[in-house]
């Protein structure tokens, strides 16, 4: 895919609900054929902005995106709590420890529950756990 993907791949990029991207105008939400959940990124599309920052070399800004990819079907008040028990001092590392389990077994976010328990491990180092 050429980057950027919102101006040279309109046709093949999709959202959540497989709505292309050239799809999403003005004048379809004007007329309500774009509801909030066609304006939701897809897993693909966040794969696809991925493989474009390793072809880059940007290989930190991958993860990002593999993480984000995992991310779009875990719901929102998962996502809020996880922010919420990463902040120092907020959990201890038993609630990480599950908070990864659940990332890992409910959802298959392998790369996010490797993050909070690599966080779970520094935060126990750096005396910032509950």
């Amino acid at each position: 895919m050429q980057y950027p993907l919102g101006e040279h791949e309109r046709e093949r990029i999709a959202s959540r609900t497989g709505k292309k991207l050239s799809e999403i105008t003005l004048d379809e939400v004007m007329k309500n054929h774009v509801a909030a959940d066609d304006i939701k990124i897809s897993r693909e599309t966040l794969q696809a902005q991925g493989q474009v920052a390793k072809e880059a070399g940007n290989d930190p800004m991958e993860k990002n995106f593999e993480r984000a990819a995992e991310l779009v079907d875990v719901p929102d008040d998962v996502i809020l709590k996880m922010y919420d028990k990463l902040r120092p001092n907020r959990s201890t590392k038993l609630e990480l420890v599950l908070m990864a389990q659940e990332l890992l077994e409910k959802y298959q976010a392998r790369n996010c529950a490797k993050l909070v328990m690599e966080a779970a491990e520094v935060y126990e180092k750096r005396g910032i756990l509950l």
